[in-house]
């Protein structure tokens, strides 16, 4: 009964520990979520290692937030105002949370983001290869338009 306990209550802070803002004394950030890290000091200068997996936006020389924009595993340096690192932490980036539904058609996935009534495509890791490009190019297309919007603007 003693091991029933001890076992019940190791995989429930395990998996209080997931939703965290920290894995194993580094930092995870869900995918297209921010979270805000704080340093024991001040720091000038932030870089993360792998851009494409997250971003980080300087608030203070104590806090950052770190955008988590796809699957993987990094790492996040601080330096202080002498360039001495005083921060070197992992980071993982792991996939969404909530209001996601996987739809699996044979081997085919589909990934949708869900609020109240409403589904749109939210394509990941593994899904098919035509949803991630359809969403990819109206992605492309949205940001076409903002461009030559800012062109004309601009011109005028």
């Amino acid at each position: 009964m003693r091991r029933l306990k001890f076992l019940l209550v190791t995989v429930a802070t395990a998996v209080a520990g997931l939703n965290g803002p920290a894995f194993a004394d580094g930092i995870a950030v869900p995918m297209d979520q921010v979270r805000m890290v704080t340093f024991d000091q001040p720091v000038a200068t932030v870089y993360v290692g792998n851009p494409a997996i997250a971003d980080v936006t300087v608030i203070d020389s104590r806090r950052v937030f770190v955008l988590g924009k796809a699957f993987g595993a990094t790492n996040v340096v601080a330096l202080d105002s002498h360039g001495t690192q005083v921060v070197d932490k992992p980071l993982t980036v792991y996939g969404r949370t909530a209001n996601v539904v996987t739809l699996n058609r044979g081997a085919n996935q589909l990934t949708y983001a869900c609020a109240a009534a409403r589904c749109e495509t939210a394509p990941l890791p593994g899904d098919a290869t035509s949803a991630y490009q359809a969403v990819m190019g109206e992605i492309t297309q949205h940001q076409d338009l903002g461009q030559k919007a800012a062109v004309a603007s601009a011109a005028q």
